[in-house]
């Protein structure tokens, strides 16, 4: 985790409506970078969710830690609301983290 005091909570798309992945991180450009690219084996890259649809940032660790299980408890239903709300597109948010 990062030692700068941000922490995200992050999830993941396939496409729209496809496969989610919800994580977190201290440096969210560089580990979505790590899904997109596949660097390591698991489940962004088995199922090829690459597409940032949603963050959300943290000052705290433990909290960031503690919304991820939250939202992974979350019936995908609830899941694609959270995500609508601010990103009704389903737009990839990648890009604009270097804007």
């Amino acid at each position: 985790m990062s030692t700068s005091g941000r922490f995200f909570v992050y999830i993941l798309a396939s496409r729209k409506y496809g496969t989610l992945y919800t994580g977190v991180t201290g440096d969210l450009p560089v580990r979505i970078y790590i899904h997109r690219e596949d660097l390591i084996p698991g489940f962004s890259s088995r199922y090829h969710v690459h597409k940032l649809v949603y963050f959300e940032q943290h000052d705290d660790p433990y909290n960031a830690i503690t919304r991820e299980k939250q939202i992974k408890k979350w019936r995908r239903v609830w899941k694609i609301e959270l995500i609508e709300k601010d990103n009704p597109h389903w737009d990839d948010l990648y890009d604009g983290l270097f804007g």
